[in-house]
This record gives C-alpha cells, sequence and structure tokens, in this order.
C-alpha cells in the first residue's frame, strides 16, 4: 500500500483487522466497509471473550481471509495473544488439550461457513476437558440454510453438482458435506461438465447447488448444459 493515496480503498467481505483499517485511514483513502454483517458479528464475538479474558478458540481455516481477521481482531483485544488459538480440526485441539485444561475459561467462535455437525463435535470433546466453556454459534444462517437444503436434495439424487469457486471455503464445505451422501462433482462453470459426460449420461436423477457468491447465470448454464448431455 503506498504511503500517501487519493481514491477508495474497499473492505472486502471477510472483513480486516483494525490496524488495516487505522493504515487506511492515515494514508488518507476514502474507507468503504463491505464485511458481512455475520461475519462482523463473529469478529466481535470473538473480542468480547479475549476482552473477558477467556482463551479463545476459532474454529476455521487458519489461512482463510475470514479467519486471520478474526484471529488478529481477537488478539488485539487479549491479555496475551497466545490465549487465542486457531483450530481446523479436533486433532488441533487435542495437541493442545493440557494448556485448554489449564484454562480458567474457554471460549468458542466459528468461521461462518463451519457446519453444525463439526460444532456439537467439538462442543462434546471441550465439554469434557474445560472447566468453563462459552460457545457462540457464529455460523452464517443462510450458509446453514443451504447445507440443509442440499442434503435433503443429495438424498434423492444419484448425483450431486455442486457450482463456485474452489477457492471458496463454504462452496467447499458443501462439497464435503454432500460428498457423505451421494456421488458429488465440485465444478466452476459448466464446460468442466464435459469431463464427466460419460459419467452424467448413464445418471437419471441429477441434483444442482451452489455456493453463495455464485451468480444464477452461472447456475443456470450449468443446468443447461446438463440438459444438453
Amino acid at each position: 500500500m503506498p504511503e500517501h493515496g487519493e481514491g477508495i480503498c474497499i473492505i472486502r467481505s471477510h472483513g480486516e483487522s483494525d490496524d488495516v483499517f487505522k493504515q487506511v485511514q492515515q494514508k488518507g483513502y476514502e474507507l468503504v466497509d463491505l464485511t458481512c454483517f455475520d461475519v462482523k458479528k463473529v469478529q466481535n464475538k470473538a473480542m468480547e471473550l479475549a476482552q473477558d479474558d477467556y482463551f479463545v478458540i476459532i474454529l476455521g481455516r487458519k489461512e482463510h481471509p475470514e479467519v486471520k481477521a478474526i484471529c488478529a481482531n481477537a488478539q488485539m483485544c487479549a491479555k496475551n495473544k497466545n490465549n487465542v488459538f486457531v483450530a481446523k480440526n479436533i486433532d488441533a485441539l487435542r495437541e493442545i488439550e493440557q494448556t485448554i485444561k489449564s484454562a480458567k475459561k474457554v471460549g468458542l467462535v466459528l468461521q461462518t461457513t463451519q457446519t453444525k455437525e463439526y460444532l456439537f463435535e467439538v462442543v462434546n470433546y471441550l465439554s469434557s476437558i474445560c472447566k468453563i466453556l462459552k460457545v457462540e454459534n457464529t455460523i452464517c444462517p443462510s450458509t446453514s440454510l443451504r447445507q440443509t437444503e442440499a442434503k435433503k436434495l443429495a438424498q434423492t439424487s444419484d448425483l450431486m453438482v455442486v457450482v463456485g469457486s474452489k477457492k471458496s471455503a463454504n462452496t467447499t464445505h458443501l462439497a464435503e458435506i454432500l460428498s457423505q451422501i451421494t456421488k458429488t462433482i465440485h465444478i466452476e462453470h459448466q464446460d468442466e461438465l464435459d469431463n464427466y459426460k460419460k459419467e452424467i449420461s448413464s445418471i437419471q436423477n441429477i441434483g444442482v447447488t451452489a455456493g453463495a457468491s455464485t451468480p444464477d447465470s452461472i447456475i443456470q448454464k450449468v443446468i443447461n448444459k446438463l440438459e444438453t448431455i
């Protein structure tokens, strides 16, 4: 980022740390904050837990920009940055089990695209080793609803086609969930269906779903292509 700038700087939906906001404003840019409301909610919950001296656990993918922002904001409010931990799975929590057991209070928040099943699994585990556990269910409601509806569709489909970016956390999670129910392929655009032509032509019931940010026009092109196959 240049030392001094003119124009507009947009904060994407994944959010950013407070330090980034300050840098943008100090350099003279007009700031437009497009952080998703649900992501902002996770940040605020994580910050509140950190301020109240909880050992904060963030369930999510450490490398994801949303999780990076949540972690940075929580660490800003914590007396000790080491009291904020990102866990992508239960195995990561087991590695610090002694730290969790020694904490007076443990607080839990989730990356917005996580699943309820994973939340329940983690809560069951933490409940057995924590003195005090405070759980903030910060899963995005629309993501949760999409997952529920897609699972219903998958139960009556021989193949599920998930449309959306392979870099999108919510789309990738959706594909992972459905693959446990029925055969599932994850594509970004209709041309990728050519790789599955033989397979698709022999299947009667095909379900189509998509990630939150996938445009309707892309979904319709996929449906049109499936009809020709």
